[in-house]
């Protein structure tokens, strides 16, 4: 269950983890998104199903994305 946002004037209102990972995916690729987060599910055979099991069991990885997903919007 994904947590409430507090402002609906935050970037990430409304937008599902899966759309995160799948824009970052398409725009950086997996060995960018391995090199930016440091974390085995993006390095050794990624998968977005596979990547969303472990990015929802784990906090610190999942606001990392989030991270990421901000400056990809700022950015793109």
């Amino acid at each position: 269950m994904s947590e409430k946002r507090e402002h609906p004037n935050d970037p990430l209102h409304g937008v599902k983890l899966e759309t995160m990972l799948t824009d970052l995916v398409e725009y950086y690729g997996w060995d960018d998104m391995a090199c930016r987060i440091r974390i085995n599910c993006f390095a050794k055979d990624p998968s977005v199903k596979s990547s969303l099991k472990f990015l929802r069991r784990t906090p610190w990885a999942k606001n990392k994305v989030e991270i990421l997903y901000r400056h990809y919007l700022e950015v793109r």
